[in-house]
């Protein structure tokens, strides 16, 4: 049985950065910056609450009779009662014997275009920690996404402000990019095992290191361009954050009004419409949360059964780092015409190359994996190679202005085909000394 390793890294990111968050927001208030202070702590408790709620709803706490776990979940300690829920599921598992056994069947990768079945007995106790280990992924998507991400925004902004550093403020942003890099992988590893649901597939070490490399870069640039613009041109900020995020917020929703397909209603049994419609509008708001930031892996299609994008659609993957790599450009130049005093120390042509070499490099390691260390690279219909190729070709065509035609000379259409300049000149002498039969005809009319 494999070690629940993901549960504990995610549960001790989520300790340190609220309780860092905690004792931050302290220091805020003992220094008189109540602004700082009451941002600080929503975007430490926002991401708490909903954790909360990702974890009951995984698990069904509603309509099952367990109040401890309820109140523990109220008093914000949800996730520690569930990783000792884990350990303790994880240690004691294997010393009785299971009455009951699920047998499921994976699909091996295929070798030499042949793909075998394989079954394999599934106990009650693993059953319990793979449902533990999907709802800590999905918790850390949270926790990454609607907290990590705007918290260290803020706190590089406050740093940008005051131009000094604090040791705890710095702890704070490594811990808050850190989960933000974290929760992305946990995105890119759930999306994997989503669309190829009935493949055994293993992650290897390659595959990981890109994919931390890549969100690492990737967030990280995203962050510092979002400062820099915020700190010389304040008034714009709300406009280029609200587009980005109800954009990308109502974007599922206008490819689901556009399919005309009928409402979901098999998400829970318990839920209602209206209840099936909050959990859609929070799936769509996370949705929003990742792409503001980065790349979003899980693609949401409200009109399929899992509410998932199982398609590989390069196209929709190269417009997206086409656009967002524009809008870094673009934020970048302002900053740089319209930057202030703060930055009279800082040489701004080589932040902005270095930020844009940064986001480069990101789409290098993101290039990286999908072509060589994607664990499914075999089932895909094209590489990405391809498809960015083919994209790109036709990007080429839409761009190329159509050719203009040559006028044609009435010479040309008289010569016949495959006479040469020599001939061609023969030709005309003999006609200028013999005379034109049209010329003769017309005049003897």
């Amino acid at each position: 049985m494999k070690f629940p390793g993901s549960v504990l890294v995610s549960l001790l990111l989520f300790v340190a950065e609220t309780g860092t968050a905690l004792y931050l927001s302290s220091t805020y208030r003992s220094a008189g910056d109540r602004i700082w202070q009451a941002l600080t702590l929503l975007f430490a408790l926002l991401p708490c609450v909903l954790v909360q709620f990702n974890l009951v709803f995984i698990h069904r706490d509603l309509s099952r009779d367990r109040p401890l776990v309820l109140l523990l979940h109220i008093l914000q300690l949800g996730p520690i009662a569930r990783c000792v829920e884990v350990f303790y599921i994880y240690f004691h598992a294997g010393r009785f014997e299971e009455p009951y056994v699920s047998i499921t069947k994976k699909r091996q990768m295929p070798k030499d275009g042949h793909s075998e079945e394989v079954e394999k007995e599934v106990g009650q106790a693993e059953g319990k920690l793979f449902t533990h280990r999907s709802a800590f992924s999905r918790a850390s998507v949270i926790q990454a996404f609607l907290g990590s991400a705007p918290q260290l925004t803020l706190q590089l902004y406050i740093c940008v402000l005051q131009q000094e550093i604090s040791a705890a403020r710095s702890i704070f942003m490594v811990l808050s990019l850190l989960s933000i890099v974290y929760g992305a992988l946990r995105c890119n590893i759930l999306a994997i095992k989503i669309k190829y649901d009935d493949y055994d597939i293993s992650v290897k070490a390659a595959a990981y290191l890109c994919i931390f490399l890549w969100r690492s870069f990737e967030i990280a640039t995203r962050v510092v361009v979002l400062v820099l613009f915020s700190s010389v041109l304040q008034i714009w900020v709300l406009p280029v954050v609200l587009l980005n995020f109800f954009g990308f917020f109502f974007y599922p929703w206008i490819l689901f009004w556009q399919s005309k397909s009928p409402f979901p209603e098999n998400i829970e049994k318990a839920l209602t419409r209206v209840g099936t419609t909050i959990v859609l509008c929070l799936l769509t708001f996370l949705y929003a949360g990742i792409n503001m930031f980065c790349w979003s892996a899980v693609q949401l299609k409200l009109n399929d059964p899992d509410l998932i994008n199982k398609s590989q659609n390069w196209y929709r993957l190269a417009v997206y780092y086409v656009l967002r790599f524009i809008e870094n450009a673009f934020l970048l130049l302002l900053w740089y015409v319209y930057k202030t005093d703060i930055y009279l120390y800082v040489c701004a042509p080589l932040l902005v190359l270095q930020l844009l070499i940064g986001y480069c490099m990101a789409i290098l390691f993101m290039l990286v994996f999908y072509q060589f260390c994607h664990p499914c690279k075999k089932l895909f219909s094209s590489s990405i190679s391809e498809g960015l190729l083919s994209c790109f070709k036709y990007l080429c065509f839409a761009c190329k202005p159509p050719k203009a035609t040559a006028p044609v000379d009435k010479a040309d259409l008289k010569s016949p085909d495959g006479i040469d300049d020599d001939a061609q000149d023969s030709y005309k002498t003999n006609e200028s000394q013999n005379g034109n039969p049209h010329q003769s005809v017309s005049s003897n009319a």
